[in-house]
């Protein structure tokens, strides 16, 4: 009699008591062993083993929905839940203890300096940025965890080799954590699930798992909690499964029910015109909505990109916040928030002062000062920065609105009325498209896609602060015109020929040193900017190819 010995993969797809588990593939790095406990990677694991289906469910949603748009199908409000909005007495959680007063916040990646920096900058909220602002290198992604497991016990103090002191002060901002999207994976763990296949990890469930396994309890006994910002959602489904993450959370680590708060940005057409189903679902865990405005643009680039001329925006700079269809959603945003107990916060200004040139810091504070008195007569209840040097101008422009209320939730916005119109008015944009405005793409999508994949995820490029939204706009901008067949309004036709010599030229002209991407980057630009088909977001092919096949 023969005996036949299954595989080690059969025997799993065999074994009822096989246990979903997750593997560590990435190369070593500090911290690893302070975050990557075996108590945290179970908890992550079973993250995994209950919602990484879904996930992958809500994402082929994505992908249907971005078809639909494409051939033609406009974006709506949703026939299916008028009774939601309808309804007038349901609320949002609101702001825990420590978020209620959100006038100024300062984004920015969690490296040691920058999150020391973020903590002595007189903000009343930091936004500690695992998403946009960070190359997802294996040694970022995992320094960063432990510099907020620092920061939350207040033991972030460092010392640099040239011996520079970098401490903290007594008085901190609220930390509010993003995690990347739903969208990206973290190829540096891998999920193994009971039938033994292998996937890459999910990179929300990472980031957010792991800060908070590590920080929950910590932050609750500082009077402060647990909190979010959600990045990318593109409708309220997506909303709903944050929403479940954060109950299996709060009963797996024994929170309070509500404790986890969470503020979604609303960067995504197609979540503009779910805002209030998004607050619905995530209504016992919500604090509010925020205007993302960078990677709004881009959303409305990547679904219209195939829809014809009348879909095509104007120069990046031309598309500002007092264009009607930004008006619009921004608009609706503080009006829904506050029906709804909402906070509603505004977004970032790229100007950014340099301390080398006064004429420079002095028109970035007058940009910056007009953008946030502008946020603020919205109604908005506080407003992002990039720079500590911004904070206090933009704690005076909401100062002179909120005098001593915390934020303006009682200005209910009766006179906001936008209609699904409104939202998809593009040529109210206006402006036009110019060889600058091309040159000016180019050239900022390669500088900062050179930036991240040496591992820096915000960079400062001609007094602006770029980040992976500003990059996206900048290629997706390329790759429309040309497909398009636009032509600038000097009569130049935007051709793949065209870019290519602009790409030639931007090469020719920087200044190179020793390991720069330069290289890389130019030809990442070529793959995401005048590929047939349209990359859906430049940040996926950069990180398979360089940060993980890299070795970082």
């Amino acid at each position: 009699m023969t005996v036949i010995t299954p595989s080690p993969s059969r025997s799993r797809l065999t074994d009822p008591f096989a246990r979903p588990r997750l593997e560590i593939t990435g190369p070593d790095v500090r911290g690893a062993e302070e975050i990557l406990t075996p108590e945290a990677l179970d908890f992550v694991t079973d993250l995994h083993a209950r919602f990484a289906g879904r996930r992958h469910d809500l994402l082929l949603g994505r992908q249907h929905r971005r078809d639909r748009i494409s051939n033609g199908a406009d974006p709506q409000f949703l026939p299916l839940t008028a009774g939601i909005r309808a309804d007038p007495t349901w609320r949002v959680a609101g702001p825990g203890p420590g978020l209620e007063d959100r006038r100024v916040e300062i984004t920015g990646p969690t490296d040691r300096k920058m999150t020391v920096n973020a903590l002595n900058s007189g903000a009343r909220v930091w936004l500690a940025d695992h998403e946009d602002a960070m190359s997802p290198t294996w040694e970022n992604v995992i320094g960063g965890q432990l510099n907020l497991f620092d920061a939350v016990r207040g033991q972030v103090d460092f010392t640099t080799p040239e011996g520079r002191s970098y401490v903290v002060g007594e008085q901190t901002p609220t930390i509010v954590f993003r995690p990347r999207g739903w969208h990206l994976t973290e190829k540096h763990l891998e999920f193994v699930d009971r039938a033994g296949q292998h996937g890459p990890a999910s990179a929300s469930l990472v980031d957010a798992g792991l800060y908070l396994f590590h920080n929950a309890q910590a932050l609750i006994d500082s009077g402060r909690g647990p909190y979010l910002y959600l990045p990318k959602l593109e409708g309220h489904l997506e909303a709903r499964l944050w929403d479940e993450v954060f109950r299996f959370t709060e009963t797996y680590l024994g929170l309070r029910y509500g404790t986890i708060r969470a503020t979604v940005l609303i960067e995504t057409i197609t979540a503009a015109f779910e805002m209030e189903e998004i607050l619905y679902e995530l209504r016992d865990h919500c604090a509010g909505l925020n205007a993302g405005r960078w990677d709004y643009i881009f959303s409305v680039i990547k679904n219209f990109r195939n829809r014809g001329p009348r879909f095509v925006l104007p120069d990046r700079s031309a598309v500002t916040m007092t264009v009607p269809f930004m008006r619009a959603y921004t608009g609706l945003l503080v009006a829904t928030c506050h029906r709804r107990g909402a906070q509603a916060i505004g977004g970032m200004s790229a100007f950014i002062p340099n301390r080398r040139d006064p004429e420079v810091t002095a028109r970035a504070l007058e940009a910056v000062r007009s953008d946030k008195r502008r946020e603020a007569g919205q109604g908005f209840d506080g407003t992002w920065v990039a720079h500590p040097d911004l904070v206090p101008v933009a704690l005076e422009a909401f100062d002179a609105f909120l005098g001593d209320r915390i934020d303006q939730r009682d200005l209910l916005r009766s006179d906001v009325s936008v209609s699904a119109a409104d939202l998809l008015d593009f040529r109210s944009a206006g402006g036009s498209v110019t060889d600058e405005g091309l040159r000016g793409n180019v050239s900022v999508a390669v500088r900062y896609l050179e930036s991240w994949l040496r591992g820096v995820g915000a960079a400062a490029i001609d007094n602006l602060m770029e980040d992976a939204a500003t990059a996206e706009i900048s290629r997706s901008q390329v790759w429309q015109w040309v497909h398009q067949g636009i032509s600038t309004a000097s009569g130049t036709p935007i051709t793949a020929e065209l870019v290519r010599s602009e790409l030639a030229a931007l090469l020719a002209s920087v200044e190179r040193f020793d390991g720069d991407r330069f290289d890389d980057a130019a030809d990442l630009f070529e793959q995401v900017a005048l590929a047939d088909d349209f990359p859906t977001f430049l940040t996926v092919p950069a990180y398979t190819q360089h940060l993980v096949a890299g070795g970082r």
